[in-house]
């Protein structure tokens, strides 16, 4: 008989190991998703056309809150765990649940759910959520964009949205934004790469995009999301480090894998942090990745219109996830907000509406900030009606994309944003330089 999985996840990891491990075999039989971390994703379904011979009615998709009721209905023999950026003890709790409700529990590697490129790969990965991905992985592909070569980006996966409409996208305008109904996180995380003029892939089934991708690509860029782990074989794997939560790179999973496996590491931020946390960062990988390159890198902040930051009451609104799953207290708004001298960083609860409620709920430990959530039309509104509702002079918009585009501000704004400025000696030229010339791994020092 099939063994019967339940996949634990939150719409992204998940739904990549049931295509690459499950999917087609028929010694599993997957009776179900559970959800977490993400808003509104319970009670969906994971579409027929993706899920292939066996599941004529898809694979439903459940509350991460139901899993001990899940494995007596569903007769279920093993929960596999398959989402990202949480505890090592959460882990473990989790692996309790199952366990005492009757199942087993795994975990699945990244040998068996890695696909392989007929190009070659370079992996950004993280140890945390809000590590400084985005701007490393831009710096990335500008890097060896200077070099001639055709760099096409993959991005983790936030199928958020019709997941049958989302097997394979493209993003190659600002328009295909609105074309695929995006919500703010995607936003957050394709609009840089589009301006900057790199292509950037992203869906659900990760064999089909890798293969348009090919296409056009002489090398491809994995854009991790959260601290997961890469979702192709790398041949250069660069994981960054946030030494503003050092030890998180040993506590969290699975950052600490990114951390063993990585060629590169990358201690971002050591501008803003002390360097107790840079030390503790420097010893963390000396313990488990002796061999790795170590880089320090900043990440320096800019204001488009710093005067009206100095002197004002300011309202910080951050990237969402950093703030949520990822724990951070504070982002960029807030360093520029100091930076540049404002009066006071108002905290935004007096005047939170709608869903954003729901997200100061579920994560009570955000700082004096706002998040950017915006999973769907109605928390989008509900982000304009807190923003507009506060009483500040100034809000400072420190997410990656412009706000302004998706919501009508009636208070002076300003942009911040943000770049990977290397410090010293080694430096990704000189590792990318090693890497495109030959493309196989640079030396190990």
């Amino acid at each position: 008989m099939a063994r019967r999985i339940l996949i634990q996840g939150a719409a992204g990891r998940d739904f990549h190991n049931f295509n690459t491990m499950y999917r087609g075999n028929r010694a599993y039989e997957v009776v179900g998703f559970t959800a977490a971390q993400i808003p509104d994703i319970a009670g969906r379904r994971y579409p027929a056309k993706l899920a292939g011979k066996g599941y004529p009615k898809g694979i439903p998709i459940f509350a991460e809150s139901e899993i001990e009721k899940l494995i007596e209905k569903l007769k279920v023999d093993e929960v596999v765990f398959s989402y990202s950026d949480v505890p090592h003890g959460f882990v473990m709790h989790q692996a309790s649940r199952a366990i005492a409700a009757g199942a087993d529990f795994g975990l699945l590697g990244p040998v068996r759910t890695m696909l392989k490129s007929k190009v070659p790969v370079v992996a950004v990965c993280a140890v945390r959520t809000g590590s400084g991905k985005s701007q490393t992985t831009r710096k990335v592909c500008e890097l060896l964009k200077a070099n001639g070569l055709r760099v096409v980006a993959i991005r983790h996966p936030m199928p958020y949205g019709d997941i049958s409409k989302q097997i394979c996208q493209r993003f190659a305008r600002i328009e295909d934004l609105d074309k695929h109904d995006c919500t703010i996180e995607e936003r957050e995380e394709y609009e840089p790469h589009i301006v900057s003029g790199t292509i950037i892939y992203a869906g659900v089934d990760y064999g089909v995009i890798l293969k348009e991708a090919e296409k056009e690509a002489d090398v491809i860029v994995w854009d991790g999301g959260n601290n997961d782990l890469p979702f192709y074989k790398p041949d250069l794997h660069i994981t960054v480090a946030d030494p503003h939560r050092p030890g998180h790179e040993l506590t969290y999973y699975p950052g600490e894998i990114n951390l063993m496996m990585a060629d590169v590491v990358v201690i971002n931020k050591v501008g803003t942090a002390d360097r107790h946390g840079v030390n503790t960062v420097r010893q963390s990988i000396a313990s488990r990745n002796p061999d790795a390159i170590v880089i320090e890198a900043a990440s320096p902040v800019y204001a488009d219109n710093p005067s009206l930051i100095r002197g004002k009451r300011v309202l910080v609104v951050e990237d969402g996830p950093t703030l949520t799953h990822g724990e951070m207290r504070y982002g960029a708004g807030v360093v520029a907000a100091e930076q540049f001298g404002a009066a006071a960083i108002v905290d935004p609860r007096p005047w939170i509406q709608g869903k954003i409620k729901d997200t100061f709920k579920t994560y009570p430990g955000i700082g004096s900030v706002l998040p950017a959530m915006g999973y769907g039309e109605q928390q989008i509104a509900d982000l304009g009606a807190t923003i507009n509702a506060a009483d500040v002079d100034t809000v400072v918009i420190a997410t990656p994309i412009d706000l302004r585009r998706l919501i009508k501000i009636k208070k002076p704004t300003v942009r911040i944003r943000y770049e990977l400025q290397e410090i010293g000696s080694p430096n990704l030229t000189e590792v990318l330089g090693e890497f495109w010339q030959g493309v196989k791994k640079p030396r190990r020092r």
